[in-house]
């Protein structure tokens, strides 16, 4: 029988009983329910709700479940719903009525909001720090590859020379944004909003400020109906989520890219790929597609969320069980994804020759040469279409922009002197960039040595 069926006569169906049960996904809430209730028998003690003898006896019998659970001693059935009447059976079978006493002043909806609360607060440590890992890996690649040059791409086509330790470094000031995110996304979630009850608190005279306190939890909340009705600091954490994934997708497509035979600037490790079940001489770079994959698994979650909480009246609705599922999926593939990406790009081989044969291509130096004309006098636009001229007849004429004489140029750009044919080298591109947030060596050295030591800490 159900801790709530007073109010019912009867029983409920087995395809009730199955379709409204959420033990089977919320169980692993249960050390942070656990915790939340110890920390509220301690309270109802301290207020004089209920004895402190019976707090104590409903604490040690809390840490007699956990040990079960933990050891996978514990039977779950669909019958006792969710994690919190199964662990409030428990206690109640154990202890009579004492036991019963465990859940006053307190409602599943308030419950449920702390514990998820608690486990978010918990994750996000995690992912903060699975994200650290990630960008020291890129990091690395960037520091034992500092001097490797290789085309720059907007649009997918060549577009500038840039150091291949700068295009790394892109990723991890991506990836700090994300940790950011998280963080500042934890301030809003790291709330108590246990002892609002179901919707408008409690007649008893509970303390929400010990609980907070105990539960190291900065502040409580100030609204019981918006404590129990709102999911915003789930659907916040899912879009963090979301940025992150997009972030790692980005990343992901690169690699595909540069490991394909068309690109060939990088090659992983053997661990990291697979074969094809047909064709004996592939080798594809799996971990890479499916993290880029798993993004819009990701997205499709966060979307599920928000269509959840859309248009809900106030306050709790059953609908709100549904939000579990969706947050744990993405929590666990995020995870997932932090624990394979790290050592992928840790034992990817750059290939600096193909990248600087790529780069070698004269028409990446197409915007030196405009701005070298800048430094000669001439206003931007001018030498903007003065060189886009020269491109256009080199391409026509299938010159090479770097084989083109002098006199020809001086055709297509009266300024020119013949200091200009030098420019076309790769290494000279960077090397002139050095502004802050450039792709020149000294300005990528600096943020290496800048990152590699934030990291370390």
């Amino acid at each position: 029988m159900a801790l709530w069926s007073g109010r019912f006569s009867g029983g409920q169906k087995n395809e009730l009983i199955e379709f409204t049960e959420s033990v089977s996904f919320d169980k692993r809430l249960y050390s942070h329910d656990i915790d939340g209730s110890k920390a509220h028998v301690d309270m109802l003690a301290s207020c004089r709700i209920i004895p402190a003898k019976t707090a104590k006896s409903i604490k040690r019998e809390l840490e007699k479940i956990r040990k079960r659970i933990d050891e996978g001693r514990f039977k779950f059935t669909s019958r006792l719903e969710d994690i919190h009447m199964h662990i409030e059976s428990e206690i109640i079978k154990a202890l009579g009525d004492e036991g019963a006493r465990l859940h006053t002043a307190r409602s599943r909806n308030d419950q449920v909001n702390l514990d998820t609360r608690l486990y978010l607060r918990d994750e996000s440590v995690k992912i903060v720090l699975g994200i650290r890992n990630l960008q020291r890996a890129l990091v690395s690649q960037a520091e034992n590859n500092s001097n490797a040059i290789m085309p720059g791409y907007t649009h997918l086509q060549h577009a500038q020379p840039v150091l291949f330790a700068h295009h790394m470094l892109a990723y991890v000031e991506m990836f700090s944004r994300d940790s950011s995110r998280l963080l500042d996304c934890l301030g809003r979630l790291n709330i108590l909003t246990l002892g609002s009850g179901a919707i408008a608190g409690t007649t008893l005279p509970i303390n929400r400020k010990k609980v907070a306190k105990d539960l190291s939890f900065p502040e409580i909340s100030a609204n019981s109906m918006d404590a129990v009705a709102d999911r915003d600091f789930e659907c916040e954490f899912l879009a963090c989520l979301a940025i992150f994934a997009m972030h790692v997708s980005r990343l992901s497509e690169d690699i595909v890219l540069w490991s394909s035979r068309e690109f060939s600037f990088v090659e992983l490790a053997d661990e990291f790929c697979t074969g094809s079940s047909l064709m004996p001489q592939k080798k594809n770079p799996d971990v890479a597609e499916l993290a880029r994959g798993k993004t819009g698994r990701i997205y499709g979650n966060l979307v599920a969320l928000l269509t959840i909480c859309k248009g809900l009246p106030m306050s709790y609705n059953r609908d709100l069980q549904e939000d579990k599922e969706p947050l744990f999926d993405s929590i666990d593939t995020v995870i997932k994804i932090l624990s394979v990406l790290p050592p992928m790009l840790a034992t990817m081989h750059v290939r600096k020759e193909k990248m600087l044969a790529a780069a070698n291509n004269p028409e990446l130096m197409a915007t030196d040469l405009a701005e070298e004309l800048v430094k000669l006098g001439v206003p931007f636009r001018k030498a903007h279409e003065r060189t886009g001229a020269l491109v256009k007849w080199c391409s026509s004429n299938k010159v090479p922009l770097n084989k083109v004489s002098f006199n020809e140029m001086k055709k297509h750009i009266p300024e020119a002197n013949k200091a200009l044919l030098k420019i076309f080298d790769p290494a000279r591109s960077v090397s002139k960039r050095e502004v802050d947030g450039g792709t020149g060596p000294c300005e990528v050295r600096s943020r290496i040595d800048y990152w590699r030591k934030k990291l370390q800490k």
